[in-house]
């Protein structure tokens, strides 16, 4: 065995990660199959990319919002956010007024034409849900629930004490 650096030039078992079964690989590479799967749907029918559907999505749940707040809602890095937003601008899709409070905020909002492709749109993601599901009992639908909870609020407390995630 070649030298790595290791104790007695060998590496102890316990010092290798099995990547394919590190939990939080696992939640990341399900995470981007799944959203690849989505953009196929929406993609196709509207020719959007994910970041711009996150937007979308954003908005069309909370009517009208900041990008800051965009970024923060979908956990995108605030240059994603403002190329979508530029995009789906150009497109007729969203937007943009200044506040009367603040003329450095701007609040973004779907406009006709982007919530006509929203209301399109969302009962395609929630059929590709429902399919992704489908093959769980109502017990394990449950579980998977509760089990998603319990990890965001770990995720979030390890984030808010400074831990750094890792991927």
């Amino acid at each position: 065995m070649a030298d790595s650096g290791g104790q007695g030039g060998r590496a102890r078992r316990a010092d290798v990660l099995r990547l394919e079964a590190f939990l939080p690989y696992r939640l990341m590479m399900l995470a981007e199959q799944v959203s690849q799967s989505l953009a196929r749907i929406y993609g196709r029918r509207h020719h959007l990319a994910n970041p711009e559907w996150r937007v979308l999505a954003a908005l069309g749940q909370h009517g009208r919002m900041t990008a800051t707040e965009i970024g923060r809602h979908s956990r995108m890095h605030k240059t994603k956010v403002s190329r979508a937003v530029a995009e789906l601008e150009r497109r007729g899709l969203l937007v943009r007024t200044t506040s009367d409070v603040d003329l450095r905020v701007l609040h973004l909002a779907l406009t006709e034409a982007g919530r006509a492709v929203y209301d399109d749109i969302v009962p395609l993601a929630v059929t590709f849900a429902a399919d992704l599901a489908a093959d769980l009992s109502p017990e394990d639908a449950a579980a998977l629930d509760r089990i998603l909870a319990t990890l965001m609020q770990q995720a979030s407390a390890g984030e808010a004490a400074g831990g750094d995630a890792a991927s």
